[in-house]
């Protein structure tokens, strides 16, 4: 069986979040986007591009573990969503690290790491959210090693 283009995995995963809303209300599809918009102006390839489509699908149950293992998907994306996906009561200590010795996911990151910090996203929270939210990414950003955002924007909504 031949591997799922990158059109087929961004379509899976739209419909996997199609109903999903953001923590303001915003279509979660927005997020992803950004993600993969992210990960392509970041120069990663189309693997890492697939994992970004991907990379909250588990996490948020939009598809199963079972389904990552069996699908029609370079060994590669499987581990960048792998790594990516957060487990329950997981450290940010041990999700960095796995992280970090993935190849290619730490990329994925920034651009998630990025949308989700955007100023213009925070700022339809409210202010103990944006102040906790604001924080946990910093956090994250410094375990991985990335600079802090210079204000640019990857898109809006959290």
């Amino acid at each position: 069986m031949p591997d799922l283009t990158l059109d087929q995995v961004e379509a899976i995963a739209r419909e996997g979040h199609a109903h999903q809303k953001d923590k303001t209300g915003r279509p979660y599809l927005e997020h992803v986007q950004a993600v993969a918009d992210g990960v392509r102006k970041r120069g990663g390839s189309d693997e890492q591009i697939a994992a970004a489509w991907l990379h909250d699908t588990i996490e948020d149950d939009v598809l199963s573990r079972e389904w990552l293992t069996t699908a029609a998907l370079p060994e590669h994306v499987k581990d960048l969503v792998d790594a990516l996906t957060k487990r329950p009561d997981e450290s940010d200590e041990s999700y960095t690290r796995r992280i970090l010795a993935t190849p290619g996911a730490r990329l994925i990151k920034e651009a998630d790491l990025a949308h989700n910090a955007d100023p213009a996203r925070l700022a339809l929270l409210d202010e103990p959210t944006r102040t906790r939210l604001g924080e946990k990414y910093a956090r994250l950003r410094r375990l991985l090693g990335l600079q802090e955002p210079s204000g640019s924007r990857d898109g809006a909504s959290p």
